[in-house]
Order: structure tokens, then sequence, then C-alpha cells
């Protein structure tokens, strides 16, 4: 789940990988597909496909894996075709929940996702009914440990084209706009930085306290059940959720 703690919701998504990789794997390899099926197999003049292999890099997939999902793209997207399809909601107190899916079947996962939110007291809601309050940015994560100092970093990144750079006690948070993030992150790459994650994310421009245990639960069920899916890709939303319990999930 990415939200408001960046680098929490990556730690807490990584684990979750780390945990169910078959999983996480089938995820990327439906992401390559779809990139495969609209540039090609080639990561050289297919942007999208490089961006989904730094993706699946950060995520540990092996470079064979990666390969063969490749190859695979290529030979049978004849008998498979995937749509992405972005789906925005409410969960319980307000929160608004943004969930990114790849699918060959828009009616089942329609429905999965409408049975998610509605088992969890939460509700779907029309397309831009909630995207407006998140703004989509590069997101390129560096562990700070074993790392290029702050002011190196610093000035690397913003020479490369990034718009900001944060930094916490466990990594640097790089920004950028969406258009430039391919390009920034490659230059970097090439400086020698390694990502712990590289994606766009939908980042909230303001949080939602929850503070009710109850809802709490609610909310927390929603978004597990949604990043459970096979054909959610990503999951967003403005919660301002307690640390320990994004710890402990």
């Amino acid at each position: 789940m990415a939200g408001h703690s960046k680098w929490a919701n990556i730690k807490h998504r990584k684990g979750k990988a780390d945990a169910e990789r078959g999983k996480a794997f089938t995820k990327i390899g439906r992401e390559i597909a779809l990139a495969v099926r609209e540039g090609g197999s080639d990561p050289a003049t297919n942007g999208k496909l490089r961006d989904v292999i730094a993706k699946a890099k950060a995520l540990n997939m092996p470079g064979d894996n990666i390969t063969r999902s490749i190859k695979k793209a290529a030979g049978e997207l004849g008998n498979v075709t995937y749509e992405e399809i972005i789906y925005e909601g409410y969960a319980p107190g307000g929160v608004a929940v943004i969930a990114e899916v790849v699918t060959d079947n828009r009616n089942r996962t329609a429905a999965d996702v409408r049975h998610i939110f509605d088992k969890n007291g939460g509700s779907l809601g029309t397309t831009g009914s909630v995207s407006y309050m998140f703004d989509l940015k590069g997101v390129l994560v560096v562990e700070r440990e074993g790392s290029v100092d702050e002011e190196t970093l610093m000035l690397m990144a913003l020479e490369a084209g990034a718009e900001d750079v944060e930094t916490t006690d466990e990594v640097y948070e790089i920004h950028t706009s969406p258009g430039d993030f391919s390009a920034v992150r490659d230059e970097l790459e090439a400086g020698g930085l390694v990502f712990v994650s590289a994606e766009r994310q939908r980042l909230p421009q303001n949080t939602v306290a929850v503070d009710d245990e109850e809802v709490l639960e609610k909310v927390l069920k929603l978004l597990d059940m949604l990043d459970e899916n096979t054909d959610v890709m990503e999951v967003y939303h403005n919660a301002d959720l307690p640390e320990e319990e994004e710890e402990e999930e």
C-alpha cells in the first residue's frame, strides 16, 4: 500500500512481497505482459517496459524470471488481453482509496473490487471522485546506509532533473515529475545508485486521521484485501495510519 508515509508503506509492501513472492511476481508478470503488448519486447525502445523491469528488480525478482516473463508475453499475447482500470472509492472514516488494476476479465475484477469495498463498509465512487486528492509522482528510494552522503545525493538528483529530495533516518526519497521519472532513474542508476523502490506513485495531498479502533480495523482490512487481489497492482490511500499498525501489518 502507498499512503502518507511513503517509506513505511514501501517497507510494508516489500515485506508482504517477500512473504508472498509468487503472488508479487505474478502481478509483475502481468504488468510486463501489458507493457510488451503496448510497446514491444525491447526495453531499449519501450519506456514502460523499462519502468516495469526496474520495479521488478526493486522487488528482487530474478533476472531469469524477468526475461522469461518478457518472452512469454511476446509469444502469448494473442491468447490473453489485459487492460488497465483505475477504481476509486472511500473506505470507512472518509479515507480515499485508489486501486490500480490490470485484468483479463473486467467483469470479474469489478465484482471483486466492489465486494471488498462493500464487505468492509466502504463504497466505490465514479472516475475522478478521489483521484484529484492525489499527485502522481516518480518516487525513487535509496537506502542511506552504504550510499553517498546527503549533499552528494541531493546534487546528483537535482542535476538529473529531480524535483525534490526528502531524507529520513533510513532512506533518501527522490521525487520527480511523472514525465521525468524514467530519465532521472536511468541517470542516477548509471551514477551508481541502487534503488530499494523505483516507481510512479500517487501521493496524497492531505491525510485523514483514523482514530476509532473499529474504523481503523475496517480500513486496514479493506486495504489488505485489495492488496491481496491478484488483479490489483497498486493500492493508494490518504489514511494517516498509526505507525505501529503499519508495522504490525
